[in-house]
């Protein structure tokens, strides 16, 4: 039975969806896009984060994981949550030495990240150290509202001969307290990802962090500045490193996934901070070793070495794609820190 009859069965048995449900199934179902024995996450995958672009994400992180062991002291976790082909995680530990854990559900993931580091299921109760989310609420089932005659509606998911659609529903309570606290400004017919699962993983990260923090990557925004793409919303599918078809049409078959609103999880912490991805690198080294990098290939061009000159382009090329400002560089960076290391510079900035 494919994934979508399973999906139209349960809506025979129970009517239509939350449209989180579907998402849940769609991705982490054993038929779905996570659920298989295909990694997703890497060239040959359907989509490239930051680490599969290129080893300097990982190295550079290094510099900030080394921050934080050096003002908490030991003991000292590493903890990579959706770590997928483990390609941030090696290169990061290549350059320092730290205890590591990775929580995975994934079971092509796991496969591969189990032959270097310790996987888990889910988080430790306590952890002293560093937890690390890279792309991971993006794909967190999310309810999906549509605002209509000034008033909110959710879209479940229901079936009409066979095919997947979206159904009318008056908004949950829950749901609706999150678009009425995070939302922001919405037009008339504007849609938006009501992201209750991706709060609530934050909380509960927060709640096990000791001491130490809690590093999320992901795209996305404030609220305020997804304005302009809540006509359509911001939920899309990829496949094969391309946009994809319409989130109903193949469940199981793409990733579903839509930009994180940071609006509604700066709140949870007084002590975070919300950054662009090129300046956080930069902060971390990664414009000055591109300089250096660039230098290099000059020498190595007077000099005559093919060979490095070639090297050293990849490695500026991988460096420049990290800080794109119209691309990899745009993804946001939040941090959050255990409050008894927390200095004033740190207090809430958006």
């Amino acid at each position: 039975m494919t994934l979508k009859q399973v999906i139209i069965d349960e809506i025979g048995r129970g009517g239509p969806m939350p449209f989180e449900r579907f998402m849940e199934i769609s991705l982490y179902d054993d038929q779905g896009f996570f659920g298989g024995e295909r990694l997703r996450s890497e060239k040959a995958g359907d989509f490239l984060t930051s680490p599969e672009v290129s080893v300097l994400f990982g190295e550079t992180l290094a510099g900030y994981v080394r921050r934080i062991r050096d003002e908490i002291g030991e003991p000292f976790l590493l903890v990579e949550v959706a770590a997928g082909s483990g390609s941030l995680l090696r290169p990061l530990l290549g350059e320092i030495e730290v205890d590591a854990l990775v929580v995975e559900v994934s079971p092509a993931a796991r496969q591969s990240l189990e032959s270097f580091v310790d996987v888990s299921d889910s988080l430790p109760a306590e952890v002293r150290g560093v937890v690390i989310a890279n792309a991971l609420l993006d794909n967190l089932p999310m309810a999906l509202a549509q605002k209509v005659d000034g008033q909110w509606r959710e879209r479940w998911v229901g079936a009409e001969e066979g095919r997947l659609v979206f159904v009318d529903a008056a908004p949950r309570d829950e749901v609706l307290g999150w678009l009425e606290a995070y939302a922001g400004p919405v037009d008339e017919g504007g849609w938006v990802e009501v992201q209750l699962a991706a709060r609530a993983w934050v909380r509960e990260a927060l709640e096990a962090i000791a001491e130490g923090s809690l590093l999320i990557i992901d795209y996305g925004d404030t609220a305020e500045n997804l304005r302009p793409r809540r006509r359509d919303g911001t939920l899309r599918t990829y496949r094969a490193h391309h946009l994809g078809p319409h989130p109903l049409d193949e469940p199981g078959e793409t990733d579903i996934t839509a930009d994180v609103n940071f609006t509604a999880l700066l709140d949870l912490s007084e002590v975070a901070n919300l950054e662009r991805q090129d300046d956080f690198l930069a902060g971390l080294g990664l414009r000055d070793r591109l300089s250096g990098f660039r230098q290099a290939e000059l020498e190595a061009a007077r000099s005559g070495d093919h060979m490095e000159r070639m090297r050293l382009r990849t490695l500026k090329t991988e460096a420049e794609t990290l800080l794109h400002p119209r691309g990899l560089g745009d993804f946001r960076v939040l941090e959050y820190r255990s409050r008894n290391r927390v200095s004033a510079d740190t207090v809430l900035r958006t």
